[in-house]
């Protein structure tokens, strides 16, 4: 990870015979910005706190409270799509204050870290479900905000590469709340109550930071210092405005849905959404995995682990070959992946690398596919709309993957978790090609 270099412009520094400062040889130019490293930092600890509730909801929910497949797939759904119901609201608020991204997102995630308590005092279904409401509500909040600051702190040419560092920090947040909820239920009696307590208190660090260390306002991404202005010798005339100056686009909800009349946004928003419909949830993954390899109920908590190491490992490289080949490419080739993992969950391979294969083509999955797609839609919206403009394309994305979560539950039901899981890899399939099909344009697609 590398942060701007400060020392651009310094006195000293070669210049062109035109004025202009020339970068030295061998300096790196800028890629991560301070705002991406303090956003990353407050994404790890947050993302200790809901991971560690993530990994035993699933256990808790069927095991502990005996819900069928169709009634986890109902929370599920709910857990993973609720927040499509108000992101556009926090992308058009974060917007609308030119420069409120910070507190959006601040409120976003003091609304979650709030909820983690209330699920002490849940154990049917209809609490449940309101307490996942409301916390996947201040999700919703806070995600358009917070990926718009990344975007505007980055410029076009290392943005892939800044995501990559920020969803590398997230994931290192999943790569530990699994393994500090698995110790809390092997160290407790009343485990589930441990870990939901814990997380509390994690998350509201986490929002402290947030409050401390990223900076107000929105970030200028990292440029180059003006050339030094020549001695003149005699006044010249003021230089006229170029185009590029016209006023910005107002910041209204009728702007923010009219962005789907830019073409290469309306393609990266309906492929998002097609692929959507086709992804089972990281939850149903786990219970899959559990169930083909009889894994004991106290080591469950474990499996993200392998999810969130591959994405840690591969968020960054990913980025940067995003930034190189082009956006496009690297996304579909998740999806790719996600097909390879299905087709291993449903194929008769009983080997000891089976659980590792699948967890490692799972997160190479979401490295390929979580961050670069925000980095690519960046590049199809104005400034002054950025956090609307993203807020759009993951709604799209989050209310497919709700409506998948529940197909699948239903699917599970009433055929069983495999027939379900091969109708899920003959849909993906079917999407990702008409996917690869439309975002072949005439240029570099969604890069």
């Amino acid at each position: 990870m590398y942060v701007a270099d400060s020392r651009a412009g310094a006195p000293g520094a070669p210049v062109s015979a035109d004025g202009a400062v020339r970068p030295s040889a061998g300096r790196r130019r800028a890629a991560v910005a301070p705002t991406v490293l303090a956003l990353g930092t407050v994404s790890l600890i947050t993302d200790v706190s809901s991971e560690m509730v993530t990994a035993v909801l699933p256990l808790y929910l069927v095991a502990g409270l005996g819900l069928s497949p169709l009634g986890f797939g109902l929370l599920d759904g709910v857990y993973n799509g609720f927040s499509a119901l108000v992101r556009l609201a926090g992308g058009h608020l974060a917007d609308r204050g030119g420069g409120r991204h910070k507190w959006v997102a601040g409120i976003g995630y003091g609304l979650s870290a709030l909820c983690k308590p209330l699920l002490l005092l849940a154990h049917t279904l209809t609490p449940i479900g309101l307490v996942l409401a409301a916390d996947r509500t201040g999700k919703g909040l806070r995600t358009a905000p917070r990926d718009a600051l990344i975007s505007l702190s980055s410029t076009p040419e290392n943005r892939g590469r800044a995501f990559g560092v920020h969803r590398a920090m997230d994931t290192a947040g999943a790569l530990f709340g699994p393994l500090v909820a698995f110790l809390i239920l092997r160290a407790t009696v009343d485990g589930y109550d441990a870990v939901f307590t814990v997380s509390f208190c994690v998350a509201v660090l986490g929002v402290l930071v947030l409050v401390l260390f990223v900076p107000n306002g929105d970030p200028a991404p990292p440029t180059a210092p003006p050339a030094p202005r020549p001695a003149a010798t005699a006044p010249t005339a003021p230089a006229s405005r170029p185009s590029s100056a016209a006023p910005a686009e107002r910041p209204t909800l009728r702007a923010a849905l009219g962005l789907l009349r830019r073409r290469d946004l309306r393609r990266i928003t309906l492929c998002a959404l097609l692929l959507g419909l086709a992804t089972v949830s990281d939850s149903f993954v786990y219970l899959l995995l559990q169930r083909r390899l009889g894994v004991p109920d106290r080591w469950f908590a474990l499996l993200p682990l392998g999810t969130a190491a591959a994405f840690l490992l591969l968020a960054v490289p990913l980025g940067r070959l995003a930034d190189r080949v082009g956006g496009r490419r690297v996304f579909l080739a998740g999806h790719g992946a996600l097909l390879l993992a299905y087709a291993v969950l449903l194929s008769s391979w009983h080997g000891t690398a089976l659980p590792y294969a699948v967890l490692l083509l799972h997160g190479a999955f979401y490295a390929a596919t979580d961050g670069v797609l925000m980095a690519a839609a960046s590049d199809s919206v104005p400034p002054a709309l950025r956090s609307s403009g993203l807020a759009l394309v993951q709604t799209g994305q989050a209310l497919a993957r709700f409506t998948c979560s529940l197909g699948f539950g239903a699917a599970w039901t009433l055929w069983g978790d495999r027939t379900a899981l091969l109708a899920s890899t003959v849909a993906l399939a079917v999407c990702a090609g008409c996917c690869a099909l439309a975002l072949r344009p005439a240029r570099e697609g969604v890069s």
